[in-house]
């Protein structure tokens, strides 16, 4: 079974295979793909990727054939890097552990972790003065990592893992992709020296705070980690002290990079047209007034969601990586077993089949009337299937009340004569700079 009838995408250079382009504009790359075919053949270097940019192929990889793929080339560069948690997990242990996490972001679980959101974004808004320059990108990083320690550790024995994610985890998400997709042989070279530092010391404290909330009754707790502690299965098993870490460093790793980017992007895209701005407001004042958003706001709050899902379409998940298991047809084309398979979500949310000027920033795009014309698979930002990211509604929950704190109190605009430049670091596509000004709202 040979991968040559699959149509190779345009660009390729003899002997180097279209790493030039990819090297060069990864994200031109992938945003052409949809133009070219559904299925396609991308060759980097000798290895083929094949890769699925349509809403039927994404949806036949993730969902409805998902049980003939897993995790593919790069998490298995990644797994040694930050463990085996349920980002990188595979077969019986991503199942097992996935039942027991679950509960942790039901309804009532949520409730409380939206206390402790709110409280953030009030510290938040209240740090700003009037006129000051702020890199927005940088800021919602930092609070995105700051609030999900909060919710994670238990602020009595926490305090210095948060200290060490504040200081590690950029490092090691501006770092990880690339060292992902190194080879094996530079593994040693000293340009790893910070990151594998950063990451051995956040692994180090995580496992400190881990041995203490356990000495500690857990069960009388509410963050996280204590429940990730008391959680059992059907046999009465918890899960061992690592598989807790690796948990751990899975949902920091999964729940502040998309949070933070998607953030900075929506509040530079309402800072750019006003009258969508003065629409979410609007709401805001509506179901909110004066007082702080709870959990039961948001809800109530939907132009926001659209806003957020208009970013996230925009500026989310670049692409995601799988592995075939067994010979399996996708879009008509024959894949063999341990074949490489990229979806390109930036492809297909970008596709112009589906979003029309998909380069416009336009959240009515999610009324729904509009969601209702588009294939029901047309939107994946989180993935799909038994593999989707069970932390959405934590992350957009964080979203909603964030925003819904910050815009009555204060009016980001972009600094003249700046832009926000994007890069594909680590999974996302994020603005590598984002200088805004801050003033109080006048209403």
């Amino acid at each position: 079974m040979s991968l040559t009838a699959i149509p190779r995408a345009k660009g390729a250079v003899p002997g180097l295979g279209h790493i030039p382009r990819l090297l060069r504009d990864p994200l031109a790359v992938l945003r052409s793909l949809h133009a070219e075919g559904p299925v396609l053949r991308l060759n980097v270097g000798p290895m083929p990727i094949v890769v699925a940019t349509s809403a039927s192929t994404v949806h036949e990889v993730l969902v409805k054939q998902g049980k003939a793929f897993r995790k593919g080339r790069i998490f298995d560069r990644v797994r040694p890097l930050v463990g085996n948690g349920l980002g990188t997990a595979e077969g019986p242990t991503h199942i097992r552990n996935r039942r027991l996490i679950q509960p942790m972001f039901y309804k009532e679980r949520l409730a409380g972790y939206a206390e402790v959101m709110s409280e953030r974004a009030e510290t938040l808004a209240r740090s700003w003065s009037a006129g000051q320059q702020i890199d927005v990108n940088q800021v919602m990083s930092r609070y995105a990592i700051e609030t999900l320690s909060a919710t994670l550790f238990s602020t009595d024995i926490g305090g210095q893992a948060v200290e060490s994610v504040r200081e590690d985890l950029p490092i090691i998400l501006k770092n990880m992709l690339r060292r992902a997709l190194a080879p094996k042989v530079m593994d040693s070279w000293p340009i790893w020296r910070q990151f594998d530092k950063s990451a051995a010391r956040m692994r180090r404290v995580i496992d400190e705070v881990i041995t203490q909330t356990r000495a500690s009754d857990p069960e009388a707790r509410t963050d996280l980690l204590s429940l990730l502690l008391s959680a059992r299965d059907e046999t009465g098993a918890g899960l061992t002290d690592e598989e807790v870490r690796d948990e751990l460093t899975t949902m920091l790793f999964a729940g502040t990079e998309t949070t933070a980017s998607t953030l900075a992007w929506a509040l530079h895209h309402l800072a750019e047209h006003p009258d969508i701005e003065r629409g979410v407001l609007d709401e805001i004042d509506k179901v909110v007034g004066n007082r702080p958003v709870t959990f039961a706001d948001v809800p109530q709050l939907p132009s926001i969601t659209r806003v957020l899902d208009e970013a996230l379409r925009l500026h989310g998940v670049v692409s995601l990586m799988r592995r075939t298991t067994e010979p399996v047809t996708i879009g008509g084309y024959a894949l063999p077993a341990e074949t490489e398979v990229l979806i390109s979500l930036y492809a297909l949310h970008r596709n112009p089949e589906l979003y029309p000027d998909p380069d416009r920033f336009d959240p009515d795009r999610w009324l729904p009337e509009q969601v209702a014309q588009r294939p029901r698979e047309h939107a994946v930002p989180f993935g799909a299937g038994n593999r989707k990211c069970m932390g959405d509604k934590f992350s957009w929950m964080e979203a909603t009340i964030t925003m819904a704190t910050i815009l009555p109190r204060w009016e980001l605009r972009v600094v003249p004569g700046t832009k926000a430049p994007t890069e594909a670091k680590s999974s996302m596509a994020h603005p590598t700079r984002m200088p805004m000004t801050v003033y109080p709202r006048q209403r």
